[in-house]
């Protein structure tokens, strides 16, 4: 994997963390911070329930990349087909790109919750009524399955690697990049009620993901038009 791909996963993840993720996610964060958590639990056991919640998503994360890494290892064969696919994926990644900075409304089509399922609620309830630390990392594994466009973005990504361990990767990354700002909503609510501040992450996260799709397509374009470029175990 290239440094450059590297660098801009974490840039996307962690600006766009503090301003979709938090937009999205942070009522159950703040809900599990509010009923889960006991005043009288000592610093260090509810920053460790918060790192146990986080842990839990970055799971689930993990998981997906490897799945999606290995569907996109089985239709990588060659050139033409690798090519094809980062294709698709940069272009996906400009429409999300082009969503989270209110241009279209790519995300919220994709992003139609299954909170609403009896099951996901079922589980939610047992969860949310649980204050064992298990329960938090439980809670956060549950949370990952949400659908989310921005998490969509990394899981093409990770598809886009054509290897199950790449995959994995690039989501353990995404979800690393994602901790510090879903950790610290519980401790400091107000800094991210601030309009103006989430909108500013949420526009340089914006630009940065569009500029990740285009060079992703780029790498596309150089697989269909240089029959002379090895297929790489990672392609982004």
């Amino acid at each position: 994997m290239e440094s450059i791909s590297i660098i801009t996963i974490i840039s996307i993840a962690f600006l766009g963390s503090f301003g979709h993720c938090i937009g999205m996610c942070g009522g159950i964060v703040i809900a599990y911070s509010s009923t889960k958590i006991d005043n009288g639990w000592s610093k260090a056991k509810q920053a460790l329930s918060h790192v146990l919640y986080s842990f839990g998503r970055i799971t689930t994360y993990v998981i997906l990349g490897f799945i999606f890494g290995f569907v996109g290892g089985v239709v990588t064969f060659d050139n033409t087909t690798s090519g094809i696919l980062l294709l698709i994926t940069g272009f996906l990644m400009i429409l999300v790109g082009l969503s989270l900075s209110g241009k279209l409304k790519f995300l919220t089509s994709l992003e139609y919750s299954v909170s609403k399922s009896n099951l996901y609620q079922k589980t939610f309830r047992s969860l949310i009524g649980s204050n064992t630390l298990l329960s938090f990392y439980l809670l956060g594994m549950l949370n990952g399955l949400l659908p989310c466009g921005f998490v969509y973005v990394f899981a093409i990504t990770a598809a886009s690697t054509g290897s199950p361990l790449w995959g994995a990767f690039v989501m353990l990354i995404f979800g690393l990049s994602t901790l510090p700002a879903m950790f610290s909503l519980g401790f400091f609510v107000g800094i991210f009620k601030q309009i103006a501040l989430r909108n500013l992450f949420i526009t340089i996260a914006a630009i940065l993901v569009i500029l990740f799709g285009v060079y992703i397509m780029h790498n596309g374009y150089t697989y269909l038009t240089d029959p002379t470029k090895s297929i790489l175990s990672c392609h982004i």
